[in-house]
């Protein structure tokens, strides 16, 4: 059990000339908590756990392209191949805000 004293923010820092959204994601606090969430795929309702920093970086990436969530993970879903839907999405994530 985690005492109350705990440290409740964390800096970091973050080399320069990284997309900001790539920033703004991996600054995030506390970017390391798993969230999990029900969306409708394909017809079929699936939980997926992810860290709170790839949920926030997901929702920008929806948000900016003006699609539904839903809609984006059921594009990654249909193009992940062998890979685990959590691992597909951080992937996605990561190569979408770094500008890959």
């Amino acid at each position: 059990m985690r005492s109350a004293s705990m440290v409740t923010s964390l800096k970091v820092w973050i080399p320069p000339g990284m997309n900001d959204a790539l920033d703004e994601v991996a600054a995030a606090a506390p970017a390391t908590r798993m969230a999990k969430h029900s969306l409708v795929i394909a017809g079929h309702r699936t939980s997926i756990s992810l860290e709170d920093a790839f949920w926030s970086g997901l929702k920008r990436i929806a948000a900016k392209e003006r699609r539904a969530l839903a809609n984006l993970v059921a594009e990654i879903d249909a193009t992940r191949g062998d890979a685990n839907l959590s691992s597909a999405i951080r992937v996605f994530v990561l190569e979408r805000l770094s500008g890959g």
